[in-house]
């Protein structure tokens, strides 16, 4: 059968043809630079394929699952059997909710039942749950990257404000330029389990591998999923070299459920804990407060109450920036500022960009969890870069002028 249409019809089709084809032929979507420059939070949550990543997933346990050394890996067994000599036994693996036979005394320092954060075993560091400098708030976010963070990392590079980032090693699998674009500003990146795994060695090793290999660093910082951790996690997470990151401030702003945590819930949240600012309580020693990038809401929430932030404290700062923490990786290559002088002015003083820069393909891999309606929807913040939208504008008329010229090129050549 041949379907004949209106030359009219014929014209407008080849029209949007060459449309598609001229604006897709425009995303560069094998560079940290070029995935940074879209603007469709639908485009950017489209999945692709970075070689350098995906040729090495098979070395990697199954994303989004719960991870085990694989039987073949030998370098993470060599890692485990260096440091297991150093690992309690005789702490039990936690289930949820805390049993009610769990001792009152708290023996294994477990967070999730009494918020301990001062370990009961005298080999480990105490974790940081707030940062010590005064009247400064230690500015992170959880859960990334998010495949539709561009605006969001675009506010606060228009604020010139760093963050510390604590990265699930799928989430990195499955969008690595999104990850490398939080290292190429500037920002603090740690680890994040996705998993309250029992392999909590795998689930932390793998992540730190992932983050390695898309990012080109090694944290040395993470953050537990939900704050589930104990002496046990702590040994394991200190053997290789991870310092723990809690809270003692949070927003719920990842709980919202629309019944018992609904987006008020987080506004009040919010707004209890700048009250809390105001009032002079963080004056002598600073705080950290659990928010994140997990979704549109949780990314406008964080923009919409930034200027109140900075207006109750005198200081937001990366965690480590907060410590002094001026060697945030294994990599000697890329440093932090101290406090003082981040405070002066001064947010980066390592090298602009030390991501890889390799080509990829761009064929589709499959999509992951972590893309879902919420990422891909339309993200409209408070504050964008004027440069965005102009640069935006300006490429929108080119494209504009570009097909009015063509469809009267067109007409003229086939129409008397």
């Amino acid at each position: 059968m041949v379907f004949s249409f209106p030359f009219g019809t014929q014209l407008g089709l080849l029209v949007l043809l060459l449309a598609h084809s001229v604006i897709a032929a425009t995303v560069d979507r094998t560079s940290e630079q070029g995935e940074a420059a879209i603007v469709d939070p639908t485009q950017e949550c489209t999945p692709y394929n970075y070689a350098p990543v995906t040729n090495q997933l098979p070395s990697f346990p199954q994303v989004w699952e719960s991870a085990s050394i694989l039987p073949d890996d030998s370098a993470a067994l060599a890692m485990w059997n260096s440091i297991s000599a150093n690992i309690p036994t005789n702490i039990a693996k936690k289930t949820q909710p805390p049993p009610s036979s769990y001792p009152s005394d708290d023996p294994d320092c477990w967070w999730t039942y009494g918020q301990c954060v001062t370990p009961k075993l005298s080999s480990l560091p105490p974790d940081i749950a707030a940062a010590p400098e005064p009247s400064t708030l230690g500015y992170g976010f959880d859960d990334g990257p998010n495949c539709s963070h561009n605006a969001f990392y675009d506010f606060l590079q228009s604020q010139n404000q760093k963050a510390t980032f604590y990265f699930i090693g799928s989430n990195v699998a499955d969008f690595p330029l999104e990850a490398q674009r939080a290292l190429a500003d500037g920002h603090e990146i740690c680890a994040l389990t996705t998993f309250a795994s029992e392999d909590a060695f795998a689930e932390l090793w793998y992540s730190m591998q992932m983050i390695k290999l898309a990012v080109g660093v090694t944290p040395t910082c993470w953050r537990p999923p939900y704050g589930d951790v104990d002496d046990r996690i702590r040994a394991i997470a200190h053997a290789l070299g991870l310092q723990t990151i809690m809270w003692e401030y949070d927003t719920a702003d990842a709980s919202v459920d629309g019944m018992t945590i609904t987006d008020q819930t987080v506004v009040n949240n919010y707004n209890d804990f700048i009250q809390k600012a105001g009032s002079g309580i963080f004056n002598l020693t600073g705080a950290i407060l659990l928010t994140h990038e997990l979704n549109n809401f949780t990314m406008s929430e964080a923009v919409a109450f930034y200027p109140q932030l900075k207006n109750v404290f005198q200081h937001l700062v990366p965690v480590g920036v907060s410590l002094n923490k001026t060697q945030p990786y294994v990599e000697t290559n890329y440093s932090l500022p101290t406090f003082a002088q981040y405070i002066s002015g001064t947010s980066r003083v390592s090298p602009n960009n030390t991501t890889p820069v390799v080509q990829s393909s761009t064929t589709p891999t499959s999509p992951s969890p972590s893309v879902s309606s919420t990422f891909s929807s339309s993200i409209s913040y408070p504050t964008n870069t004027a440069i965005r939208r102009l640069s935006c504008g300006y490429h929108s008329l080119l494209l504009a002028t570009f097909f009015v010229s063509l469809s009267f090129c067109l007409q003229a050549l086939f129409i008397d």
